[in-house]
């Protein structure tokens, strides 16, 4: 790798990191309609509610419905996946991609352009590891949700674990370096983008004001999903 190369690897990834698909969406779908940059998810059975800080593919689809929340979640995934793919075609023997990539991770969560509100993450880290090991990218993700949800039994850890398993992933599987860089990044950033979130959670656990973990699926279409499935194979009930 060059010097020259890296700086421009990095710029061009904060860059296409920052560039909002929650935003461009919220705007095609209602032109004359603000994003929402401020999501709040009321607590069934409680009082409470979970006010989500992020522009993201989740707002989306709490805004405008599911399918439009899909399209930025592809979108978000597709923006860093095709010029990763490219790079690592045109540049084989560098690791200018795994720099994009970890630029835009930066860009995508704190955009300057857009006040630093951006999403948390995920998209761009599925998206670089769609192109890295695309099956990475698969058992991660479903290993993460499945370990949350029967394991640990905490939404919190559910919506975490894909992101943590990424690390011992690469470290396996391609086991390059800058690859594995990058996932120790991801491993900083995510945790700190959705401190707001986690603070939240915490409080209201402590407080034991609201606490079963099945009831914030339903939150998300995702959540939904995987629960549907689990109860379809009785896992909740086993797990009681």
């Amino acid at each position: 790798m060059t010097a020259a190369g890296v700086v421009l690897s990095a710029l061009a990834g904060y860059v296409v990191g920052g560039l909002s698909a929650a935003r461009l969406v919220s705007r095609l779908v209602a032109p004359g309609e603000a994003a929402a940059e401020k999501t709040e998810l009321r607590l069934p059975g409680s009082d409470e509610s979970l006010v989500l800080g992020t522009v993201s593919a989740s707002s989306v689809s709490r805004q405008h419905g599911a399918r439009w929340g899909f399209l930025t979640y592809w979108l978000d995934v597709l923006k860093v996946a095709v010029p990763v793919a490219a790079l690592r075609s045109l540049a084989p023997d560098a690791r200018y991609d795994a720099v994009f990539a970890t630029a835009a991770l930066l860009g995508h969560v704190w955009p300057a352009w857009h006040r630093f509100r951006g999403g948390r993450g995920l998209s761009v880290v599925y998206g670089s590891l769609l192109v890295w090991d695309w099956v990475g990218m698969l058992v991660t993700s479903t290993a993460g949700m499945l370990f949350g949800l029967f394991v640990a039994r905490s939404v919190v850890v559910m919506y975490m674990a894909g992101v943590w398993f990424t690390l011992p992933w690469l470290l396996w599987r391609p086991g390059e370096p800058a690859y594995v860089a990058f996932a120790v990044v991801a491993n900083v950033v995510f945790p700190i983008a959705i401190l707001p979130e986690l603070r939240q959670w915490r409080r209201i656990r402590k407080d034991g004001k609201w606490s079963d973990p099945a009831e914030v699926m339903q939150l998300s279409g995702m959540g939904r999903g995987i629960l549907k499935m689990a109860k379809r194979f009785g896992l909740l009930e086993r797990r009681g």
